[in-house]
């Protein structure tokens, strides 16, 4: 009797687990629900504040907009740790075009364009030549960051048209928000429906197979840090028009927080796994996270320190639901 019990225990808590590993995206939307819960109750006259929570809104869709591009990056096995530094760089050279009176169209094509060439640069670099993205990327991050440097004025008077874009309200949020939301949308349904997109499950699964498949690993790759750039440097030019400007500060520890988020939500540094709503549902986890510490009056270095663990426990959690449920 005692052995059939303790296997029906085993059986329960290798269902548990499996559902927790093929379903991040309910586990995680509870989770959200309850820190709402526990954080209006404990700051009630701060936290569900309109103003708060749309400041949370506006907090979360920057990381957002990189994340949609890091999830896709990871699905194929790889990451990016330059993504801050190119949004700091796109965002300086948008300002400098700006401030040079190019009209505000040209600006982002151009912005967007720059952000393409650093990501190009990286996909070149990882699938030509075969060097670890940890190292290209890391790299990557000081040339763009000391470009950043290079570029960026401490004061640039720029359009009022542009700074309409990050600082206007629709429906009372601000409209970063809705075009990240747009951004989810889009590459939602891109990956879900496309088998351009698709393919970048096979090749983080299992990049020899993909290969022998006939399958463009390399352009795909190379497409995928290009991606990944160009959402940062969107987020960029988004972040530039909501401060009215650029500074040496921006994209400072997004790529931590990103990829964060990105393994929250459900992708794996082994490739092959996520979707993009979990990068959504991620940054919504970081961007609480936060602004709870905020409101605590948690000291800023224990709070990098709060977003070490939660990677750490993120990567760890991720690695034993695997094992588990395999």
């Amino acid at each position: 009797m005692m052995k059939e019990t303790n296997i029906t225990a085993n059986q329960l808590k290798s269902t548990i687990l499996h559902h927790l590993a093929h379903n991040r995206l309910y586990s995680l939307s509870l989770t959200l629900v309850v820190m709402v819960l526990f954080a209006s109750i404990m700051w009630s006259q701060t936290f569900p504040s309109w103003g708060n929570l749309t400041a949370v809104a506006l907090t979360l869709s920057f990381d957002t907009i990189v994340a949609v591009g890091m999830m896709i990056l990871m699905v194929s096995g790889a990451f990016d740790l330059s993504v801050g530094s190119v949004l700091g760089a796109t965002a300086a050279f948008t300002s400098l075009m700006l401030f040079y009176g190019i009209p505000i169209g040209l600006t982002v094509v151009l912005a967007l364009l720059i952000a393409a060439a650093f990501g190009l640069t990286n996909g070149l670099i990882v699938a030509k030549i075969g060097v670890n993205p940890l190292i290209t990327t890391l790299a990557m991050m000081g040339i763009a960051r000391g470009v950043m440097l290079m570029v960026t004025a401490d004061k640039f008077a720029l359009p009022a048209d542009f700074l309409k874009i990050g600082q206007d309200k629709l429906f009372g949020i601000q409209i970063p928000f809705w075009i990240s939301m747009e951004i989810v949308i889009v590459f939602s349904i891109l990956v879900s429906r496309l088998s351009f997109f698709k393919r970048y499950y096979y090749i983080g699964g299992n990049e020899k197979s993909a290969r022998l498949s006939g399958l463009p690993v390399e352009k795909m790759k190379i497409m995928s840090f290009v991606i990944c750039s160009m959402l940062a440097g969107l987020s960029g030019i988004l972040l530039t028009s909501r401060m009215g400007g650029s500074m040496v500060t921006f994209g400072q520890g997004m790529e931590l927080r990103v990829i964060t988020a990105v393994i929250i939500g459900g992708a794996s540094l082994q490739g092959g796994v996520g979707v993009v709503p979990g990068a959504l549902l991620g940054t919504a986890f970081m961007a609480l996270v936060n602004n709870i510490m905020i409101i605590a009056k948690v000291s800023v270095y224990w709070q990098q320190i709060v977003i070490g663990i939660i990677l750490l426990a993120a990567i760890s959690l991720d690695v034993m639901l695997k094992k588990k449920a395999a």
